[in-house]
């Protein structure tokens, strides 16, 4: 019946047409729900069951981890600070989570992921509608397909935000993430930026009060509880005393398997690195991810956190912190594996993947450690990279046309 409700209203949106001009809006709800109806049936093309619309939903499931313990985890974060003294927050989540007549109980994780979904949920929404309308909008003026990138686009980022963020920001984040981090590149595998990192990094420099400190990263009013409680992440504790994330200070109840699991305050969708690795077997195995990209990551960590580990600084303790820590804390295991193998702004070439890779290891470790006042640079390395990436792929390519023309002349 559906089918035959889209075939019938198929005409009014072709060419010529009443509706000719919202053809890309029908077309992606009609692919969205059925195969597309051109399709190549002769042995000349070479076929392949991966399109884009299903490299991009294999991106969606393996989010969904992470989508679900942001959920959990941001009311978890509210009903532990609640528990210890804080106050819920005066606003309109609160107000309905209250109404449904759940209790503020940490231990009870059904309450635990309403609280949550109240709060991501509403981010999520703004965050379709308003990148949602910027790609049809883009679409109908170029007159071309609605692309499927949007839906992962539109998933990473509210995963990258505070919970209580103010759902204004989040549509102007979102529109300046699109637009100019994508859009104006001619769209979907034409950015040179990754279009999510590129409306975080708009957020956190235009309004920094609103997406940093204590009280953005948990539910509930912090400014009730007893003087040395807050909700500072890791990162943000780190950098001022790294003996605070590696239990050696009274100051700080979390364990290195707490970061690990994600049940500290952060981003919504980035403080489990557990979901984060599942999310990475369903990337490698389904080789949409690339597993070199990650590898590099890992190997550009290691190197540059054991030589300041080596090094040592009188003057900066984060010169201390270790790779098992930098792995868990902030939003590394998030951009690994979900923003780093970006196949639009990342290398395309097997070596390039790796020093790309290899490159934002490093960074990531250099912006954390050298600059405290900056705890989290993930987001900054990915993003530094992202420019590097065309370069580092050009000189590889130029490097085998050398050596293969090298052979060839000796032969």
């Amino acid at each position: 019946m559906l089918r035959k409700f889209l075939d019938k209203l198929a005409h009014s949106f072709e060419k010529g047409g009443k509706y000719e001009k919202l053809y890309p809006l029908y077309e992606a709800t009609d692919t969205f729900l059925y195969t597309p109806p051109d399709v190549t049936k002769r042995d000349a093309h070479v076929r392949d069951a991966l399109d884009l619309k299903r490299m991009m939903m294999t991106v969606v499931i393996a989010l969904l981890p992470c989508v679900l313990f942001a959920m959990y985890n941001t009311g978890y974060q509210a009903h532990a600070m609640i528990a210890r003294g804080a106050t819920p927050l005066d606003n309109w989540q609160t107000a309905l989570y209250q109404l449904l007549g759940m209790g503020f109980d940490p231990g009870n994780v059904l309450a635990c992921m309403l609280h949550g979904a109240v709060y991501f949920l509403p981010i999520y929404i703004i965050t379709m509608l308003i990148g949602g309308h910027c790609e049809v909008l883009f679409s109908i003026v170029r007159k071309h397909e609605v692309n499927e990138g949007f839906f992962v686009t539109g998933l990473l980022f509210p995963l990258t935000l505070p919970p209580t963020i103010p759902l204004w920001q989040v549509a102007l984040g979102i529109a300046f993430g699109v637009v100019l981090g994508k859009e104006v590149f001619g769209g979907t595998g034409m950015n040179v930026l990754n279009p999510a990192l590129t409306a975080r990094a708009f957020l956190f420099f235009a309004y920094p009060a609103q997406i940093s400190g204590d009280q953005p990263w948990v539910a509930a009013n912090l400014a009730t509880l007893p003087q040395g409680v807050s909700g500072a992440t890791a990162l943000a504790r780190a950098a001022v005393d790294p003996a605070n994330v590696m239990n050696t200070s009274p100051g700080w109840t979390h364990t290195w398997w707490d970061a690990f699991v994600g049940t500290i305050p952060g981003s919504m969708g980035e403080t489990s690195t557990l979901c984060c690795l599942i999310g990475a077997a369903i990337l490698i195995l389904t080789r949409v991810g690339s597993w070199r990209t990650m590898l590099g990551v890992v190997l550009g960590t290691l190197a540059m956190s054991s030589l300041l580990n080596s090094i040592g600084s009188e003057t900066n303790k984060m010169f201390a912190l270790p790779f098992a820590w930098h792995v868990v804390l902030g939003g590394w295991a998030f951009g690994t594996v979900f923003m780093a193998t970006d196949p639009v702004s990342s290398a395309f070439t097997d070596r390039g993947k790796l020093l790309y890779g290899f490159g934002i290891g490093v960074l990531v470790v250099l912006v954390r450690v050298i600059n405290p006042a900056y705890p989290e640079g993930m987001m900054l390395a990915i993003l530094f990279m992202n420019m590097f990436a065309p370069l580092i792929d050009y000189f590889i390519v130029s490097a085998n046309i050398k050596r293969r023309s090298a052979h060839y002349g000796a032969a």
